[in-house]
């Protein structure tokens, strides 16, 4: 009987690529949105006047930084540790690491999470969504055509655009898992040597194996009385 696993197992991905060559894409472009944040982070500790956000008093009433020091330097580092894990994705894929994919795949598995938890927020307290909205600048485009839309439809636009997310995200971590799963067992897999003679074919076991194996005792010899 096929595991489940086993069934949805498959070495190809995007109809095209192999899951090694996927894994090493996502990787690398997963650097790159993280690099650019990292410059605009930068950026702003550098120069925090210029790109320092703030809501005018005609918005919101009082004058408030969405960004302070603290939360830049806090997203500085998460910035640098998705470098990192990504990096660590991508040399694993190219090199056959299995356990360098490992925590790019974790990575996966908790921002799946995070967004089906958002999901779960907005089926539960449709209200969400408004309130949202309401927080928004007034010069944000369409802002009010968007709130004059009935609440039912507009939760059920917000659960199918989150839907088209976690699908997609869905079948990255199976890639991913599936570029794992290649590259554990091109690693684990035993070379197996076949002798074939003209009416026999005999399985030997690995070189290795083979020396490791200590040869047996001889039996003892018979002792006449």
């Amino acid at each position: 009987m096929i595991s489940p696993w086993d069934r949805w197992y498959s070495t190809s991905c995007c109809l095209c690529c192999h899951v090694r060559t996927g894994t090493i894409i996502l990787g690398i472009w997963y650097m790159l949105i993280n690099a650019v944040v990292l410059l605009i982070l930068l950026s702003a500790l550098n120069d925090p006047v210029q790109y320092r956000y703030h809501l005018t008093s005609s918005e919101l009433g009082t004058d408030i930084d969405v960004m302070d020091d603290a939360n830049i330097c806090i997203a500085t580092a998460i910035s640098l540790l998705m470098i990192l894990i990504c990096g660590m994705a991508t040399y694993g894929a190219y090199k056959q690491h299995a356990a360098w994919i490992i925590p790019f795949f974790c990575y996966q598995i908790f921002d799946f999470a995070l967004n089906t938890l958002v999901a779960i927020s907005v089926v539960v307290y449709p209200n969400t969504v408004q309130d949202y909205l309401q927080q928004l600048p007034g010069t944000f485009p369409y802002k009010e055509d968007i709130m004059s839309t009935n609440n039912l439809c507009l939760v059920f636009a917000v659960l199918l655009f989150i839907g088209c997310i976690l699908s997609f995200k869905a079948y990255l971590i199976g890639c991913v898992w599936n570029c794992y799963r290649y590259v554990s067992g091109r690693g684990t897999t035993e070379v197996l040597v076949y002798v074939t003679t003209n009416d026999t074919t005999v399985l030997l076991p690995p070189y290795e194996e083979a020396i490791a194996i200590p040869p047996k005792e001889p039996p003892p010899q018979y002792m006449e009385a």
